[in-house]
């Protein structure tokens, strides 16, 4: 079952949640990423996501078939926005269940930090200043 959602559209996340709610599992686990107001010292009025679908449904689903294999957790779905997203938008959503918290919080960094780094989606940032850039959504060191 495919766990990893692209969304082109604001999704309701308690039904993300309510997925992952299983009897064994005692923890759970989320991280919430929103688009903010300022980066690297500009005011930040919105941002667009685009993505190559295809790639990053299959990239994102392995992240959560590899963090199910690697860490002792129930189950995990994650959600990432593409389109155009403004302050305070979910840009991206991860959920992990497992029977104990530790599990779940490690499981949780795994997914978002896999994400990030491997998953082919691009961030254009438009500033109150009227100039838009592309940036990079995640740590290039």
């Amino acid at each position: 079952m495919t766990r990893f959602l692209l969304a082109a559209a604001p999704v309701d996340i308690t039904a993300l949640r309510t997925e992952l709610l299983q009897p064994e599992a005692g923890g759970f686990c989320c991280f919430e990423g929103w688009v903010r107001e300022t980066n690297g010292g500009r005011a930040v009025f919105g941002l667009d996501y685009q993505a190559f679908a295809p790639l990053a449904v299959t990239e994102g689903q392995a992240i959560l078939d590899e963090a199910r294999a690697g860490f002792e957790i129930t189950d995990a779905a994650a959600m990432h926005r593409s389109g155009s997203l403004r302050v305070g938008e979910i840009a991206v959503w991860i959920g992990v269940s497992a029977p104990h918290r530790d599990a779940a919080f490690r499981g949780c960094r795994y997914i978002i930090d896999e994400i990030k780094r491997r998953v082919p989606i691009w961030k254009r940032e438009h500033y109150l200043s009227g100039i838009e850039k592309w940036v990079a959504g995640h740590d290039l060191a």
